[in-house]
């Protein structure tokens, strides 16, 4: 049985170590916990001490192999999915990410290839029910996902909600883990503060996800490296962080690396990799392509 007073002490501790004053009573932030800290002011100071700890020197390493190669888009169609498989095996990226429906055909695309197969889950609101988000984990998995990066309850983390959260990210994560498939909690940054950043960043690294995630793409704003470097902080060199969301070029590759990304999610890999090799001119400047 999970212990729900101890995953918000586990909260405050976060908290208080980014730079918050101690607890005091107070119900502020929807806990009914000696738990109100001010606004995290040292949150990017902390943070600060991982930049560099995951790049590599001189660069980024083997890009390709760090980037999920993304397509969700509600258009896409099966030769869509067909060419999104194609230039994964091709530039062997870390998987393709696609959505539920696609899973079957993109596993069987890219069977032998040593590409996975992530899909999505309550995407991209978050906004189901923890049993409907586990059923929809373990479809995926049956089609042949490798990875599943699901969309907390972004409103229940608003409302103070610990216990909702906590059973959301649990029920997906026990369906990864019983197949042995990673599990990635997507928190949508740009909708929460830094202290929601912080609280779902511990109540994933506590259901025991493999990685948390900025963005959907789909809100109002995307990856930056202040949000990874805080979400790094918080969980830790045990688990990994993956920016997603406007990753477009080999610039914002590198400052996600050197925030504390182990992983990115982006539609725009191919240029990515090309640029990493030379193969392709910086975005902004002439290129013969």
């Amino acid at each position: 049985m999970t212990d729900y007073r101890r995953l918000i002490a586990l909260i405050l501790e976060e908290l208080v170590a980014a730079g918050a004053v101690a607890p005091a009573r107070c119900e502020c932030h929807g806990f009914t916990y000696e738990c109100c800290p001010e606004r995290v002011r040292g949150v990017m100071d902390a943070g600060a001490s991982r930049l560099g700890l995951h790049a590599h020197e001189g660069g980024v390493g083997d890009v390709a192999s760090s980037i999920d190669h993304t397509l969700l888009k509600p258009d896409a169609t099966a030769d869509d999915i067909d060419t999104l498989c194609r230039e994964a095996a091709e530039w062997t990226f870390a998987t393709v990410c696609v959505n539920p429906t696609w899973v079957a055909r993109a596993a069987a695309r890219l069977r032998g290839t040593g590409v996975g197969v992530c899909s999505v889950v309550g995407f991209p609101l978050g906004a189901t029910t923890p049993d409907v988000k586990q059923y929809e984990a373990r479809r995926a998995i049956f089609d042949g996902a490798t990875e599943i990066d699901m969309v907390l309850n972004v409103g229940a983390l608003k409302s103070g909600d610990v216990r909702l959260v906590s059973d959301d990210i649990r029920a997906v994560v026990s369906a990864c883990a019983e197949r042995g498939v990673v599990s990635k909690v997507i928190l949508e940054t740009a909708l929460l503060t830094d202290e929601e950043k912080v609280t779902a960043c511990t109540l994933a690294k506590a259901a025991g996800a493999d990685f948390v995630k900025t963005s959907t793409g789909f809100g109002p704003g995307g990856a930056t490296a202040g949000d990874v470097a805080l979400m790094r902080r918080v969980v830790g060199a045990e688990m990994g962080v993956k920016a997603s969301g406007g990753v477009r070029d080999l610039q914002q590759v590198k400052a996600m690396v050197a925030a504390g990304a182990t992983r990115i999610g982006a539609s725009a890999g191919v240029r990515i990799v090309k640029e990493s090799r030379g193969e392709m001119a910086p975005a902004g400047r002439a290129s013969g392509y």
